[in-house]
């Protein structure tokens, strides 16, 4: 069987989740991965600042070997502009390798953190965030998780490279290196008037854009509904609606962009100006040699970068807060129950009790629920394998089982729903199970043959997303044997064969009841099919137990009991 990558591969355990909030999110992210950022930072400023010292070489080899008419000095500096430029395309071959991996550790590792935090939280995710809006942070935001850690080492750069330039600046004039000093921070704050407005306006569409999935997914989902209802034309109203709203927002959107990404050369370019202007008014009054103003005005090309730079940081690093923010919203979900490690402790000895309803369940035997609202019996269930929020006081012998660690409650007690989740990939791996032979036997027993059957190649076939090649009927059997191959201690079936025709039922229920002998099982049903191959039968009526016995008791005792149960059969 194939194997796939730990979700903890990038170092993040179940225990080690990150807080909440979009920057202590970015803290956290960061500080797992510190070394390969201070090495991106160690190739970055020396790119950078090699680049940065051109100008200054290229200053000297003029006074020193032009006007001074020395060639050894300009052979000396020109030799050293081309060494700069060496080391200049070593630099920056290590910093982009440490870029891309910075932004591909990030990326991965907010993805791992979000895998983790929506398995923790499991139901009460979808309760508290639309579907569409936890898909779209799955296909969109973890790229974007990682562009701050990609720029940073430019960045670090673009502060030394920066600085060094504006102490040059200083010791050759003490009113180019201020406004070097003094404009550049002011420029680069100056663009927090457009930054805000943008984070506020990309998380809006944002927001919409999941909306917009949501809606999406539900539509691709109910499309054989809607078609059998003559509805498609309502929710292709209703997603044009929405595509227009995503639309206005992505406008919106564009035209800060568009201002921000204008700053980033207007700005630079309004400070290469001053600095020029001022650099020539101090080279025609004599302050400056022909070789400085040579350099200051490379000097002024250079800081177009670093500036830019600063600039790209800025816009980067609304961009992952946006991102970060939504991830942040996932881990901020609490799951139903709190989790913990699985204990080795031993099966509870007794009966499994809720008292809410008096439904008691004998280990070893066979119990059915019969109810005429099949949510009044899909609450017991619920309650019995602990799948809802909050304690309801069920005991499993003398063993309270909201007490009991979640893992070991979900290892001990499976709860089979009626609308099965098949997930895309091989059959063999859907299905689960130890071997072949066991995946064969619970196939058998859920009489699901022609399921098997119908998937090209068998266990070693494609499985489609939802099983959607396969029908209803098939799918509830698969998901079925899927339950059987679990084989745990207590198995709770939610209207197992509401999918299926009778014949195939009646085989259903006898090899059901013949493979689960001696284990505890528990059977949501008005099937009389599987109703008569139950050892205990309750009634429910308005979520509490009216009446107990077998079948064939009830059925002539109970009057109650027969209406559900003729109804049920004539359904």
């Amino acid at each position: 069987m194939p194997t796939h990558p730990s979700p903890w591969s990038y170092g993040v355990r179940p225990d080690d989740l990150p807080p909440t909030g979009p920057d202590r999110l970015l803290v956290w992210l960061a500080r797992r991965q510190w070394r390969t950022l201070v090495a991106g930072a160690c190739f970055g400023i020396p790119w950078m600042l090699s680049v940065a010292l051109v100008p200054a070489a290229v200053g000297r080899a003029v006074d020193d070997g032009i006007v001074a008419r020395d060639g050894r000095a300009l052979v000396l500096w020109s030799l050293a502009v081309v060494g700069l430029g060496l080391v200049s395309a070593a630099a920056g071959n290590g910093r982009h390798l440490f870029a891309v991996r910075n932004w591909l550790t990030a990326a991965f590792r907010a993805g791992s953190v979000a895998d983790l935090a929506v398995r923790r939280a499991g139901p009460a995710l979808t309760r508290r965030m639309p579907a569409g809006e936890v898909l779209a942070s799955f296909t969109s935001d973890f790229g974007r998780m990682g562009h701050s850690f990609d720029v940073f080492a430019r960045f670090m750069g673009a502060v030394v490279s920066f600085v060094v330039v504006a102490v040059i600046l200083l010791r050759g004039s003490v009113l180019l290196g201020l406004v070097m000093l003094v404009g550049g921070p002011l420029l680069v704050a100056s663009l927090a008037f457009v930054m805000k407005p943008l984070q506020r306006r990309q998380t809006a569409q944002r927001e919409e854009a999941g909306r917009l999935t949501a809606l999406g997914a539900d539509t691709v989902s109910g499309l054989r509904v809607l078609r059998g209802i003559g509805g498609e034309d309502t929710f292709l109203d209703r997603y044009r609606a929405q595509s227009q709203t995503v639309r206005r927002a992505g406008v919106r959107v564009a035209g800060t962009q568009a201002t921000l990404d204008a700053a980033q050369v207007l700005l630079p370019g309004i400070f290469v100006l001053v600095v020029t202007g001022v650099g020539a008014h101090l080279a025609v009054d004599g302050r400056i040699s022909a070789g400085q103003l040579v350099a200051y005005y490379g000097y002024t090309a250079f800081l177009t970068i670093p500036l830019q730079t600063a600039v790209e940081m800025a816009d980067k690093l609304i961009t992952t807060r946006v991102a970060a923010r939504r991830i942040s919203r996932i881990l901020a979900v609490e799951p139903d129950h709190p989790s913990g490690p699985a204990s080795a402790a031993t099966v509870p000895a007794g009966p499994l009790v809720d008292p809410a309803s008096g439904v008691v369940v004998e280990p070893g035997r066979l119990t059915a629920l019969v109810a005429a609202r099949p949510e009044d019996t899909a609450g017991v269930a619920a309650r019995l394998g602990r799948t809802v929020a909050g304690r309801h006081g069920v005991t499993w012998g003398a063993t309270a089982l909201d007490d009991l660690p979640v893992a070991d409650v979900r290892r001990l007690v499976l709860v089979s729903q009626p609308d099965p989740r098949l997930f895309s990939g091989p059959l063999r791996e859907a299905l689960g199970g130890r071997d072949d032979h066991a995946r064969r036997t619970a196939l058998e027993v859920a009489d699901a043959a022609d399921a098997l059957a119908a998937v090209e190649e068998g266990l070693d076939g494609e499985l489609q997303e939802r099983g959607r090649s396969l029908s209803g009927g098939q799918r509830q059997r698969l998901a079925l044997a899927r339950a059987l191959l679990r084989d745990p201690e207590v198995l709770v079936l939610v209207e197992p064969t509401s999918a299926v025709d009778a014949h195939t039922e009646a085989r259903i229920a006898g090899r059901l009841a013949a493979h689960r002998a001696g284990r505890t099982t528990v059977v949501v049903t008005a099937s009389p099919l599987l109703l008569d191959r139950a050892d205990v039968v309750h009634l429910v009526e308005d979520g509490v137990v009216v009446a107990t016995g077998t079948h064939r008791q009830l059925s002539r005792e109970c009057p109650a009991y027969r209406s559900v149960v003729v109804r049920g059969e004539e359904d």
